[in-house]
Protein backbone atom coordinates (compact mmCIF):
# COMPACT_ATOMS: atom_id res chain seq x y z
CA UNK A 1 0.00 0.00 0.00
CA UNK A 2 2.96 2.20 0.50
CA UNK A 3 4.58 2.08 -2.72
CA UNK A 4 0.54 3.22 -3.88
CA UNK A 5 0.84 5.96 -2.02
CA UNK A 6 4.37 7.59 -3.02
CA UNK A 7 3.53 6.42 -6.89
CA UNK A 8 0.27 8.65 -6.50
CA UNK A 9 2.00 11.53 -4.67
CA UNK A 10 4.71 11.35 -7.23
CA UNK A 11 2.53 11.44 -10.08
CA UNK A 12 0.36 14.36 -8.80
CA UNK A 13 3.45 16.23 -7.84
CA UNK A 14 4.87 15.87 -11.24
CA UNK A 15 1.45 16.25 -13.15
CA UNK A 16 0.85 19.67 -10.99
CA UNK A 17 4.13 20.93 -12.14
CA UNK A 18 3.76 20.03 -15.82
CA UNK A 19 0.20 21.80 -16.13
CA UNK A 20 1.46 24.62 -14.45
CA UNK A 21 4.71 25.44 -16.38
CA UNK A 22 2.70 25.08 -19.41
CA UNK A 23 -0.24 26.40 -18.95
CA UNK A 24 0.99 29.80 -17.00
CA UNK A 25 4.81 30.29 -18.53
CA UNK A 26 4.44 29.29 -22.03
CA UNK A 27 1.28 31.70 -22.04
CA UNK A 28 2.65 34.58 -20.11
CA UNK A 29 5.68 34.80 -22.31
CA UNK A 30 4.37 34.40 -25.60
CA UNK A 31 1.78 37.39 -24.87
CA UNK A 32 4.59 39.54 -23.45
CA UNK A 33 6.85 38.63 -26.99
CA UNK A 34 3.57 39.25 -28.76
CA UNK A 35 3.17 37.85 -32.69
CA UNK A 36 3.73 34.13 -33.96
CA UNK A 37 4.76 33.51 -29.95
CA UNK A 38 1.33 34.19 -28.79
CA UNK A 39 0.04 32.30 -31.75
CA UNK A 40 1.87 29.03 -30.52
CA UNK A 41 0.93 29.75 -27.08
CA UNK A 42 -2.70 29.94 -28.09
CA UNK A 43 -2.26 26.10 -30.07
CA UNK A 44 -1.09 24.83 -26.65
CA UNK A 45 -4.27 25.20 -25.00
CA UNK A 46 -6.13 22.95 -26.70
CA UNK A 47 -3.12 20.36 -26.37
CA UNK A 48 -3.66 21.12 -22.32
CA UNK A 49 -7.30 20.47 -22.71
CA UNK A 50 -6.53 17.14 -24.08
CA UNK A 51 -3.63 16.44 -21.66
CA UNK A 52 -6.77 16.93 -18.82
CA UNK A 53 -8.82 14.82 -20.12
CA UNK A 54 -6.88 12.36 -20.33
CA UNK A 55 -5.34 12.65 -17.32
CA UNK A 56 -8.77 12.50 -15.62
CA UNK A 57 -9.58 9.54 -17.57
CA UNK A 58 -6.35 7.76 -16.63
CA UNK A 59 -6.32 8.52 -13.46
CA UNK A 60 -9.58 7.54 -12.36
CA UNK A 61 -9.53 4.56 -14.24
CA UNK A 62 -6.35 3.50 -11.98
CA UNK A 63 -8.43 5.08 -8.82
CA UNK A 64 -11.23 2.41 -9.75
CA UNK A 65 -8.92 -0.30 -10.57
CA UNK A 66 -7.44 -0.21 -6.92
CA UNK A 67 -10.42 0.19 -5.59
CA UNK A 68 -12.22 -2.97 -7.47
CA UNK A 69 -9.46 -4.71 -6.61
CA UNK A 70 -9.42 -4.45 -3.10
CA UNK A 71 -13.19 -4.73 -2.96
CA UNK A 72 -14.15 -7.16 -5.27
CA UNK A 73 -12.20 -10.16 -3.37
CA UNK A 74 -13.98 -8.81 0.00
CA UNK A 75 -17.13 -9.25 -1.74
CA UNK A 76 -16.30 -12.45 -3.07
CA UNK A 77 -15.35 -13.82 0.27
CA UNK A 78 -18.41 -12.15 2.46
CA UNK A 79 -20.95 -13.73 -0.43
CA UNK A 80 -18.94 -17.33 0.37
CA UNK A 81 -20.23 -16.36 3.73
CA UNK A 82 -23.35 -15.25 3.52
CA UNK A 83 -25.49 -15.39 0.54
CA UNK A 84 -27.90 -12.75 1.64
CA UNK A 85 -24.70 -9.93 1.30
CA UNK A 86 -25.21 -9.93 -2.98
CA UNK A 87 -26.80 -6.42 -2.58
CA UNK A 88 -24.48 -4.88 -0.24
CA UNK A 89 -21.43 -6.36 -1.68
CA UNK A 90 -22.34 -5.38 -5.56
CA UNK A 91 -22.63 -1.49 -4.05
CA UNK A 92 -19.16 -1.54 -2.51
CA UNK A 93 -18.08 -2.93 -5.88
CA UNK A 94 -20.14 -0.68 -8.25
CA UNK A 95 -18.89 2.62 -5.59
CA UNK A 96 -15.04 1.31 -7.33
CA UNK A 97 -16.34 1.47 -10.66
CA UNK A 98 -18.16 4.80 -10.84
CA UNK A 99 -14.90 6.51 -9.93
CA UNK A 100 -13.85 5.68 -13.31
CA UNK A 101 -17.36 6.76 -14.71
CA UNK A 102 -16.93 10.14 -12.77
CA UNK A 103 -12.91 10.45 -14.58
CA UNK A 104 -14.67 9.41 -18.18
CA UNK A 105 -17.32 11.94 -17.21
CA UNK A 106 -15.09 14.94 -16.70
CA UNK A 107 -12.73 14.01 -19.80
CA UNK A 108 -16.26 14.66 -21.67
CA UNK A 109 -17.03 17.77 -19.99
CA UNK A 110 -13.43 18.85 -20.99
CA UNK A 111 -13.67 17.86 -24.15
CA UNK A 112 -16.63 19.72 -25.15
CA UNK A 113 -15.48 23.04 -23.84
CA UNK A 114 -12.64 22.20 -26.63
Amino acid sequence: MKNYKRFGRVFVFVAVLFTVFFATGATVFAAEAGGAAAEAAASINPGLAYLGAGLSTGIAAIGGGIAVGGGAPAAIGALTEDPKSFGKSLIFVALGEGIALYGMLIAILILAKV
